[in-house]
C-alpha cells in the first residue's frame, strides 16, 4: 500500500490532498490569511480509509509545509484543533 500527499495552492486558498495506491483518499483544504498564516479550515478523509490516521498525517503535513516556509496556522477545523490541542510537539507553528 502507497500513500502519497500532494499541495495544490492557488495563492488564495489551497489543499492537501492524499492518495493510497493512486486513489483519493481525502483532503485537508486551507485559505491563506496574509502571507505569513493560513488557516485550516476542512479535513475530510473518505470513509472507506478511516481509521487509518489519514487526517493527522493532512495535518502533519501542513505542520511540515509551515516549518519549512516559516508560517503560522490557525487551526479552525474542528479536526486540526483537536490534533494541535492532543500534540504539543507541533505547537510552534500555532498563530
Amino acid at each position: 500500500m502507497e500513500t502519497k500527499i500532494e499541495r495544490e495552492d492557488n495563492g488564495k486558498k489551497g489543499r492537501f490532498v492524499i492518495y493510497e495506491n493512486g486513489a483519493f483518499a481525502g483532503e485537508m483544504t486551507f485559505t491563506w490569511a496574509g502571507i505569513t498564516k493560513f488557516i485550516i479550515d476542512h479535513t475530510g478523509v473518505e470513509e472507506v480509509y478511516g481509521g487509518k490516521g489519514y487526517g493527522k498525517k493532512l495535518v502533519m503535513q501542513s505542520v511540515e509545509y509551515a516549518r519549512k516556509n516559516n508560517l503560522k496556522i490557525i487551526p479552525l477545523c474542528p479536526f486540526a484543533k483537536k490534533v494541535f490541542d492532543r500534540t504539543e510537539s507541533i505547537r510552534d507553528v500555532l498563530y
